[in-house]
């Protein structure tokens, strides 16, 4: 039985337009993942691996090439089109958190729930609360971003990323503002969320996490420079 890609990202290539000189970023990227894979994105800064994240999400768009998530083929669909997929299909975990301050943890969890309208309203904060106490922070609930440590708001901002139950979760240097023992606990939550199913893609300059995750990706000046099994 033939396995169906969660992603696949067929001959991409992006450039950028600086005035009168084109620069390219990505150049014939071709690659598959499979549903339940934790790939890790990896290699020197400037070289192509965030806006290959940002490809995979659509939150960009490639100059040439296509890119599937589930089969569903993300640059032919308008930008409303991919805010109400992105709320339904794409989890995004991002370096610096990016939780509303004005809202308690509980209430940044909820709102994702709210705009996809994936629940019932008073189903919404039974399932965030369930979410905070899968991440360790049931008892953080109804405090402010700012009140938590940087551990807790990635804990949280995972937690916000899981709301709507996606197949794919992609995080972008999600350990890059924490300390070591932080890290190794936020990637911890990643390594358990492959295991229970999630597609997970992580950007990451931690070569050592990199190599815990089951597949790393190598992007070395806009190709792929190595595809392998950790």
């Amino acid at each position: 039985m033939t396995t169906i890609p969660m992603v696949e990202v067929k001959q991409v290539h992006k450039d950028y337009r600086l005035g009168d000189v084109v620069v390219p970023v990505l150049r014939d990227i071709s690659f598959q993942i499979d549903p339940g894979e934790f790939v890790a994105i990896v290699g020197p800064s400037g070289n192509g691996k965030t806006t290959l994240l940002n490809m995979i999400s659509g939150i960009d768009q490639p100059t040439q090439g296509q890119v599937f998530i589930n089969q569903q083929l993300l640059n032919r669909m308008s930008e409303d089109a991919l805010a109400a997929w992105r709320g339904a299909n794409l989890g995004i975990v991002f370096q610096f958190f990016q939780l509303l301050p004005a809202l308690n943890l509980l209430q940044n969890v909820i709102l994702p729930m709210d705009f996809a309208k994936t629940l019932p309203p008073k189903q919404r904060k039974e399932r965030a609360m369930s979410l905070l106490e899968r991440v360790g922070l049931a008892d953080q609930a109804h405090k402010l971003p700012a009140a938590v440590s940087g551990g807790q708001q990635q804990r949280a901002a995972i937690a916000r990323a899981l709301a709507n139950d996606p197949p794919l979760v992609v995080a972008d240097e999600p350990t890059g503002n924490l300390d070591t023992q932080t890290s190794g606990e936020v990637f911890e939550l990643f390594a358990q969320l492959a295991k229970q199913g999630k597609t997970l893609i992580m950007v990451t300059h931690d070569l050592e996490l990199a190599g815990q995750a089951g597949r790393v990706l190598e992007v070395v000046n806009g190709q792929i420079a190595r595809d392998g099994w950790a």
